[in-house]
């Protein structure tokens, strides 16, 4: 292995020629962070070898697995014939994709624009928001997160997502249906009163709400069960347009194709990105006929949709449907969700939440404390590292172990994983104050 590894500069040199050439936003996770340097499916391994199975997806990203050879096969097939025209030339796998997308979109959604990113998806629905309701304002989300540019980070509640001191003024910000201390149904009619407020002194104003289904960043959020229908409802009343940032929670993560299937709403606009590339840059926002058509002056994108982003996003839904990726979200993430809640069972002093759906689900922990919760989070992702798994970490305080694996992750992965999270559980050692059981109402 030693022969195979030499070229590699390792952590120590990453980190240093990080702190020479990157700007100082640039972070990593681990205060003893690996190389990674190949992948295999559910699979990473780092400059000497170790192996670690990813139950973080590169944040939800790699779906289909790492280095898919389904996938990455079509995507070097396509460098080879065609990597780039743009849109104002004709080529096919651009067309494809969008035809395939319509297939699987909800309800009459079928009309898709492409872009590189998800802030660009998202800049790009905002904006056919703007076009078509001839209307400035945004409603959004707290604790929510749509972007890096200056629209999408207006409609960004996270506080430390929000760098820009001259963000857009005209985006009012409700509660998220969730709070610690009171129920989700008390949660959720705290939110609708306060939409309920913005529309009726702004709703003339507001051209759209853009909401995660499933809160990503902001801790794995779910909404309760109608809130999203009553949400619709109200802003129909007004002619306020929805949309659906499905960045994170889109193509089977949650155990729908769409997250937002959940809730038995379909949105004006879609948001999508990340797992539609399994690792190659894409995002898209899509909408319905008669909303695409205000979207009519002239526009492109340098890279959108390109003719490699296009063939990997086809054969990233060839795999999805063919390998029951959807069902099988759903299926492991039952198991996982039990496992998780098993555990909370045993370590009540340090566990305070399980949430999610499918394969993204978050585990809040010690939320009376949070800035404890904060640093055990930060112990535990250190010490499931050591051991071989790597785990992702969210939430407003930090506090929030995230488990987002790719969807092709096996039901043994999930057991070992459970296994040795026990063990590193057990071996924290909490401050003396902790108070067991103390933490959000589980209901």
């Amino acid at each position: 292995m030693k022969s195979m590894t030499e070229h590699y500069i390792g952590p120590e040199g990453i980190k240093a020629k990080r702190a020479s050439y990157f700007y100082p936003c640039t972070q990593h996770f681990y205060q003893n962070p690996p190389q990674i340097v190949t992948g295999s499916m559910q699979h990473l391994y780092d400059e000497k070898g170790k192996e670690y199975t990813d139950f973080f997806a590169g944040v939800s990203v790699v779906a289909c697995g790492h280095c898919n050879p389904a996938i990455t096969g079509a995507t070097m097939s396509q460098i080879g014939k065609l990597q780039h025209t743009t849109t104002i030339y004709l080529t096919q796998p651009i067309v494809d994709l969008a035809e395939r997308l319509a297939e699987l979109l909800p309800g009459a959604l079928r009309r898709t624009f492409f872009v590189n990113s998800g802030t660009e998806a998202n800049e790009g629905a905002l904006l056919l928001a703007r076009m078509h309701t001839g209307r400035k304002g945004f409603i959004a989300l707290e604790q929510g997160l749509h972007g890096r540019s200056n629209l999408t980070m207006s409609v960004t509640g996270l506080s430390m997502w929000r760098t820009d001191p001259f963000l857009e003024e005209e985006v009012y910000f409700i509660p998220r249906p969730y709070r610690t201390g009171v129920t989700p149904e008390e949660a959720a009619q705290d939110s609708l009163k306060a939409l309920d407020k913005v529309l009726e002194e702004q709703g003339h104003t507001i051209a759209a709400l853009i909401i995660e289904p499933i809160q990503g960043n902001g801790g794995i959020i779910v909404p309760p069960e109608g809130y999203l229908q009553e949400v619709k409802t109200r802003l129909e009343r007004y002619g306020v347009l929805m949309i659906a940032d499905e960045i994170q929670t889109g193509f089977g993560r949650t155990g729908r194709m769409f997250a937002i299937e959940h809730f038995d709403v379909v949105p004006d606009i879609i948001s999508m990105a990340k797992a539609l590339g399994n690792g190659v840059p894409i995002g898209a926002f899509a909408t319905t006929d008669h909303i695409a058509a205000s979207l009519n002056r002239p526009s492109a994108s340098t890279f959108g949709g390109n003719p490699v982003s296009s063939v990997t996003g086809i054969a990233v839904l060839d795999y999805i449907c063919k390998e029951r990726l959807v069902e099988r979200s759903e299926e492991l993430g039952h198991i996982l969700m039990q496992g998780l809640e098993q555990l909370m069972i045993s370590h009540r002093a340090v566990i305070s939440e399980v949430r999610g759906k499918g394969l993204m689900i978050g585990v809040e922990l010690l939320a009376s404390n949070p800035d404890i919760g904060a640093i055990l989070t930060d112990q535990v992702i250190e010490g499931m590292k050591e051991q071989g798994f790597l785990i992702g970490k969210n939430g407003i305080d930090r506090n929030v172990l995230a488990f987002q694996p790719p969807l092709v992750i096996e039901d043994k992965d999930i057991r070992k994983m459970l296994r040795v999270l026990e063990v590193v559980l057990a071996r924290l050692e909490l401050p003396e104050e902790i108070e067991v059981g103390v933490g959000r109402d589980p209901r």
